[in-house]
């Protein structure tokens, strides 16, 4: 069955292999659009692995990876081009280039994509730095901010062209507790003022099943179980409940 048809992201029996590492073994899921939905799972479990395919940077083995109904598997650089201009991407590192300034980091992809009369493009650039608290900072650079002003910077650049679709990899990784609660509380906000979808993937537990209509646990390649907070929160899987309790003792083995 085509599960493309009836979701905004969607994957069907998806195989990747790197050497003789199987990362993802079958994955099959459907996302709904204008919600947040978190991937998660341990650290190397493949999450990034499958968000890249996803965004098209991977391709798999063998299955379909459906955008909008569309099968990207296979398009041709321009088709999956014209794909890519609904999607903003909040990378790990959040990917911010270091000789820009916050504005001029916020106001590329606008410069890439669309055509602006400067006030126009600057006017986007100053309500995508308010939505993230950040309007008063335009003239620094990466170097001068926090980590987690990046992280904000990042989410106002992957906010600019004001896309259907935003993927986060891992947004809090590397943050201090205050700083994780004031990234998930923009993550809500800005979502709530316009109800875009929401690709999340993170391993931090707590702030997943706050934030997400829908979580996801990427197990062994596969997803063991896709379904609301509370049932993650209730799930009678070993290998779930251990990683949503953090306990050691468990089908889950340190690396």
């Amino acid at each position: 069955m085509n599960r493309g048809s009836d979701f905004i992201i969607a994957m069907e029996d998806v195989y990747k292999k790197f050497g003789d590492q199987q990362v993802l073994n079958g994955v099959s899921f459907g996302i709904c659009a204008g919600t947040v939905t978190t991937i998660m799972g341990r650290s190397g479990a493949g999450k990034s692995v499958l968000i890249r395919h996803m965004i098209g940077l991977e391709k798999p083995d063998s299955g379909a990876v459906f955008i909008k109904g569309h099968n990207i598997v296979g398009m041709s650089a321009s088709e999956l081009n014209r794909i890519r201009r609904g999607f903003g991407v909040l990378f790990q590192e959040g990917a911010l280039f270091d000789y820009l300034s916050v504005k001029e980091n916020v106001a590329f992809p606008i410069r890439e994509h669309l055509r602006l009369h400067e006030d126009e493009i600057q006017r986007i650039v100053e309500d995508r730095l308010e939505k993230v608290g950040l309007r008063n900072h335009q003239s620094k650079f990466p170097a001068e901010l926090s980590g987690g002003m990046r992280k904000r910077v990042a989410l106002a650049r992957a906010l600019a062209l004001d896309p259907e679709i935003v993927f986060f990899d891992e947004p809090t990784a590397g943050l201090d507790p205050v700083t994780k609660a004031v990234i998930y509380q923009l993550i809500e906000r800005t979502h709530a003022e316009r109800s875009m979808t929401y690709l999340i993937v993170s391993h931090d537990v707590q702030g997943a099943l706050e934030v997400s209509d829908e979580v996801m646990m990427l197990i062994d390649g596969k997803i063991a179980l896709h379904g609301a907070p509370d049932q993650v929160r209730e799930s009678s899987n070993p290998a779930v409940r251990q990683f949503v309790s953090g306990e050691t003792e468990g089908p889950l083995r340190a690396d």
